[in-house]
């Protein structure tokens, strides 16, 4: 189509001209204008239209400036264009060299070991693979586009088209003919796969609100009230009071040990029926110091408490309860209750778990629910409660109603110490210990109770690296456990509906399936299926179906509403950790074996600490102990304190394969915006800046520095 002609400049010159014309008539004849005789004046206008072609300089010299204004206002646009983009490539190539040592110092100054970063760094370079092929193709689709060729193959001859029309031609055939049914093949497994467990997540919510609107809850046998009431009676103390082994494996825990051993010590329990062991397995001197003054704090109040530290630390937190059961006094408990360093049960925890065991002697594990006292410090912690809400409300609760299993949380459950011994006890052989003895006892024919009702305050990790590292390990055992046990569970003579729960149900769909189809459908496919059209994802895969079930997540936590998109969106993101994760665990790579502590931060309130000295003061009193002058917890607390401050502080972090994927993700979606694809291009457009916000770590607590 020919542009249309613009007489806008041709205007402007001719009213110039005219002015400069009637100054100069104006100058030279004014004598003729004073005549009165049409003659003469005709003349005078022959005179003028005569003499006006002739060069004066007055008017070259105002066409001149004229044009040299031009040729200047044109020089200095493309100066400050030329500018623009010199300072944008500027910036990208210091973002770049910026970036560059970022992850380089990450990955130094990393604590991972050489064989655990292989199986990343292999995920990594398909990934940044994968980037280069997508901007490849973006550059022929834009060449495309603009060539009026859209996804229709170029019309004409090879000597007609060129090259490039030849290039293309043949482009659209191959993956019209080769790549594109194979990809929609993988595509449908995967729509298949998401259906599945979005009917299995539907299933979980019905049976949550069957239990809500019946009222189902597990029923103890007996009351403390009644053993409260006979206290002189020694018989009825050691029937309602059994023997209680309380376990608190820590590591390096400077920020949470006080808090955690407190809260144990506080228990509304007979003294003399219960045992505490601090199991402290940090190789910080200073920590091992700080812990045994703090156990020793609690024994001169009359708390029977016990420090122990491993000289060979191997197995982690299994290695390190296998080797506190090994102690000869735990034949004479009956229970025991475990405990994670940043846990603080309740003080009567144990008279509103105990109860249950009771008259119920198939009852292997009583679990009660985490309640987390940074929920709300930031986005991170409100995304991770919605995740964990859901996990305890829904999925601990109708497993453990209806079909008396769930996995063992690790902490705030308390244990039949016969059962642990039935199955075999504390294993070594994964990261999951207490999914390994959970699957065990399961097999056993032992059964477990969920208490929604009984609440034990705990830690959220703050940063995104912390998080990181929690499911990388969270996602990573359950694929060894699947390894080890998957022929125990098949020779088992538990039944084959439990056989088939515990396959495709616990193992296959919850831990490998929603973490291979999240990670493949919307970070692999749909970036394909903006450049290979042919293959077509649904818009109700992308957006509809996702958001239903985001909607029912969400459920369990209704103040987290609002959150509703960044939750989809960062649970997008997290399915590049659980898949690396996942293909580490069911292929021992090296990374599936690496345990690394969750940061704490000891978020513990300092009233916490006052209600935990005026709890201890009824102790004091009975045993008539004098405390020591280092028995204030708050000195502590403010030593504490006064060190996180000094200490060195760290920057953010960058993540390798969340940066290249958000870069995949934002190419894929200026390809859709060509298409006109809108609500794939919204969606990919959003989840690339929610990759890009991640990879900077701009997500959970920042560091400056």
């Amino acid at each position: 189509m020919t542009r249309p002609e613009n007489f806008e400049f041709q205007e402007w010159w001719n009213q110039q001209r005219d002015k400069n014309n009637n100054n100069t008539a104006a100058t030279h004849d004014l004598h003729l204008l004073d005549t009165s005789s049409s003659s003469s004046s005709n003349n005078d206008i022959l005179t003028v239209q005569v003499t006006t072609p002739t060069s004066d300089p007055t008017v070259e010299k105002g066409r001149s400036r004229s044009a040299r204004q031009l040729y200047w206002l044109c020089l200095l646009r493309f100066q400050q264009l030329f500018s623009f983009f010199a300072s944008l490539v500027n910036g990208v190539v210091s973002l770049l060299r910026i970036s560059h040592r970022r992850i380089s110092s990450s990955s130094s100054s990393s604590s991972s070991s050489s064989s655990s970063s292989s199986s990343s760094s292999r995920l990594y370079r398909l990934i940044k693979a994968f980037l280069v092929l997508v901007l490849i193709l973006l550059c022929l689709e834009l060449v495309a586009y603009f060539k009026g060729w859209h996804f229709r193959p170029p019309v004409g001859s090879d000597e007609v088209l060129g090259m490039l029309g030849f290039v293309y031609s043949s482009w659209i055939s191959i993956r019209a003919n080769y790549l594109a049914p194979p990809l929609q093949a993988l595509t449908n497994v995967c729509i298949v796969l998401f259906l599945i467990q979005s009917v299995d997540r539907v299933v979980l919510m019905i049976g949550c609100f069957w239990i809500k609107f019946r009222k189902l809850k597990p029923v103890a046998a007996v009351r403390y009230a009644a053993a409260d009431e006979e206290k002189g009676n020694v018989g009825a103390v050691e029937e309602y009071y059994p023997m209680v082994l309380v376990q608190i494996p820590m590591c390096n825990e400077r920020e949470v040990y006080q808090q955690s051993i407190a809260a144990v010590c506080i228990q509304d329990w007979p003294k003399e029926r219960m045992l505490v062991q601090v199991l402290d397995d940090s190789d910080e001197s200073d920590v091992q110091q700080l812990i045994k003054a703090e156990v020793q704090k609690w024994q001169q109040r009359g708390v029977r408490i016990l420090y122990r530290h491993r000289l060979i630390r191997t197995g982690y937190k299994a290695g390190n309860l296998k080797s506190a059961m090994s102690c000869d006094y735990v034949k004479d408990y009956e229970f025991v209750a475990i405990f994670d360093a940043d846990f603080q049960p309740g003080p009567d925890f144990l008279k509103k778990t105990i109860p249950y065991f009771k008259g119920n002697d198939e009852l292997a594990l009583v679990q009660t629910r985490w309640s987390f006292v940074n929920k709300d410090e930031n986005l991170l912690t409100r995304l991770q409660n919605i995740n964990l809400s859901f996990h305890f409300e829904v999925e601990q609760q109708v497993n453990g109603m209806f079909i008396n299993f769930f996995g063992f949380n690790g902490t705030a459950g308390v244990w039949r110490i016969k059962a642990l011994e039935d199955c075999g006890g504390w294993l070594e052989r994964t990261t999951v210990e207490d999914m390994d003895i959970a699957v065990r006892a399961h097999l056993c024919g032992w059964k477990f109770i969920y208490l929604d009702d009984v609440r034990c305050l705990c830690e959220l990790p703050e940063s995104y690296e912390a998080y990181k590292k929690q499911q990388h390990r969270w996602h990573s055992g359950p694929m060894q456990l699947l390894r080890l046990c998957f022929f125990d569970i098949l020779r088992s003579k538990v039944s084959f509906a439990k056989k088939a729960n515990l396959i495709f149900l616990f193992f296959l769909l919850r831990k490998l399936i929603l973490p291979f189809y999240s990670f493949t459908l919307f970070c692999i496919i749909l970036p394909l299926t903006m450049f290979l059209p042919e293959a077509q994802l649904p818009a109700w895969v992308v957006c509809y179906v996702p958001g239903i079930m985001s909607i029912l997540n969400i459920l369990p936590a209704p103040r987290s509403i609002p959150f509703i998109v960044p939750y989809l969106l960062f649970e997008n993101t997290m399915s590049v950790t659980k898949f690396n994760a996942m293909i580490s665990g069911l292929f021992r790579f090296g990374s599936s074996y690496e345990w690394i502590v969750t940061k704490k931060l000891g978020r513990s309130s300092e009233n916490d600490l006052v209600a935990f000295e005026k709890e201890s003061d009824p102790l004091v009193e009975t045993t008539g102990l004098l405390r020591s002058s280092s028995d204030s917890g708050l000195e502590e607390l403010s030593k504490l304190e006064t060190s996180k401050k000094i200490s060195k502080t760290r920057r953010n972090r960058l993540y390798r394969k969340e940066l290249t994927l958000a870069f995949i993700l934002l190419t894929a979606s200026v390809r859709s915006l060509l298409s006109a694809q809108g609500i794939h291009f919204y969606f990919l457009l959003f989840q690339g800046i929610t990759f890009l916000i991640v990879g900077l770590d701009l997500i959970g607590e920042q560091k400056l520095g």
